[in-house]
């Protein structure tokens, strides 16, 4: 069947999408911009890519008459102050669009809300799933607590709160229950309902027999990987100072995790387990669940991330703006070194960030993460998703890689910390020679100010960082 899939290049789209190829389906993967979607060369034969803004109804157009199933998995949760709203809008203008198609099913993928007191950030999705039930098709809508595994925002934040604090003093809201589920199953009970009558126009709760507070899955963490962690509650902390600390301790952005907080106020436990029995699946453990997700990262296999999203940062652009360097009115910090070894030179280049760190001068990079998070920035714990690939729309510490080819020897990044003015920093490899250039374009006078405050940095920074890419060792 031909399916719809919005969300294509986001945490869950990404994780079904090979999964219905594999079952022998055609998908039309709707995406913002395709110089980031960058699907394995093993599926591009049962794809096809369209460019679609859910804000505007016009590019919805595009979308082909014959779809059988469309997968609704957008939403703004971190990216705009007024998200709420945005995401009603993104939700009618889908349902307008299919009005004149022949869709049978659409598939939801929102949270649990079955409590009288929702957050925001719930109550958005409920409008959402109550927008998409006016269509003229059947809607399978299937709500989640908290998805455990490799990449998940939520599961991300409790591992950095764990691996990096040995005693904590928390929020009273870590005592809340719930029921959280392994990405693995969210995935299954995603593509196991396709046109399956009995989840037609209903909603079932999706979790594990697990029901956990919070402060306990985060000691479930820790058992897991062997550390000892003392974590006291307290009733002092108010919603504001929750999100700063996650903001400062986690790799979150600070609209990300004061949603999240606002969410974790509330109880999100299952009703009933029918989905299960309807669709025969047994979600696993949440133990189990940490245990895979770990196995993921240690062997370097994360198939997505929350922070691929754009929502990880506060840019609202298309990658392909951007992938031409500007040279008018910029600034610019060109160096070129003599390299002894290309592939070792490229394999360097593709695995500078996240652990591995920028190969010289790394207490100067974490002084700038910090002063990005103090003025409201991603900062450098937002690392990769891949210590040894990356493809354009990937997230690398504080900057987002806008091109990204071996054969041509070139990496292309776009800086997403807070900056008076736009900054890149491209590699490249030409002859036998790598160029390694930082441009920046100043915003008024701001810009100018800070470019020559951070020049004398440079002279070490990039010096060296370009020396030991070029080294043969």
């Amino acid at each position: 069947m031909k399916i719809l899939l919005t969300g294509s290049t986001g945490y869950i789209g990404k994780r079904i999408l090979p999964v219905l190829v594999n079952k022998g389906h055609h998908v039309v993967c709707c995406v913002r911009d395709k110089s980031r979607f960058n699907p394995p060369q093993s599926l591009k034969a049962n794809i096809s890519v369209i460019e679609i803004d859910l804000l505007d109804e016009s590019s919805l157009e595009k979308v082909p008459d014959d779809i059988d199933v469309a997968y609704y998995l957008v939403h703004s949760m971190s990216s705009s102050d007024d998200y709420k709203s945005l995401e009603l809008q993104c939700a009618e203008n889908f349902r307008k669009s299919l009005s004149s198609k022949r869709v049978k099913q659409v598939i939801y993928l929102s949270g649990i809300v079955n409590e009288s007191n929702l957050s925001t950030h719930l109550m958005s999705r409920k409008a959402v799933e109550d927008e998409l039930g006016k269509g003229d098709y059947s809607l399978t809508s299937l709500r989640a607590g908290i998805i455990v595994g490799s990449g998940s925002a939520s599961f991300e934040i409790m591992r950095d709160l764990i691996e990096k604090l040995p005693v904590m003093i928390t929020p009273k809201w870590l005592l809340t229950k719930c029921q959280p589920i392994g990405v693995s199953d969210v995935q299954r009970f995603l593509t196991e309902c396709l046109l399956v009558e009995k989840t037609f126009n209903r909603n079932f709760d999706l979790g594990c027999e697990d029901v956990l507070t919070y402060k306990e899955m985060l000691l479930g963490i820790a058992e897991v990987r062997n550390l000892k962690r003392k974590i006291w509650t307290v009733p002092v902390m108010t919603p504001r100072l929750s999100s700063y600390w996650l903001y400062f301790v986690t790799s979150t952005s600070y609209k990300l995790a004061s949603s999240l907080v606002d969410s974790m106020k509330v109880e999100v436990v299952c009703r009933d387990n029918e989905i299960n029995r309807i669709l025969n699946i047994q979600p696993i453990s949440y133990k189990e669940a940490l245990i895979r997700a770990f196995a993921k990262i240690e062997s370097n296999e994360i198939a997505s991330s929350w922070k691929d999203s754009y929502s990880s940062s506060d840019l609202n652009i298309n990658i392909s703006e951007f992938i031409r360097v500007p040279t008018f009115g910029c600034y610019k910090d060109e160096r070129k070194r003599k390299f002894i070894n290309r592939d070792l030179s490229i394999q360097k280049i593709w695995s500078i960030g996240g652990e591995k760190g920028w190969y010289y001068g790394n207490w100067l990079w974490r002084i700038r993460g910090y002063l990005d998070k103090l003025f409201g920035g991603v900062g450098l714990r937002r690392g990769r998703t891949n210590m040894t690939s990356l493809a354009a729309g990937d997230s690398l510490d504080f900057w987002r890689v806008l091109y990204a080819n071996k054969e041509e020897g070139r990496l292309l990044l776009f800086a997403e910390m807070k900056l008076p003015g736009e900054a890149w920093l491209e590699f490249r490899l030409e002859g036998d020679q790598l160029v390694q250039t930082a441009t920046f374009r100043p915003l008024g006078l701001a810009g100018r100010i800070y470019w020559l405050a951070v020049t004398p940095f440079h002279g070490f920074i990039f010096n060296g960082l370009v020396s030991a890419l070029s080294k043969d060792s």
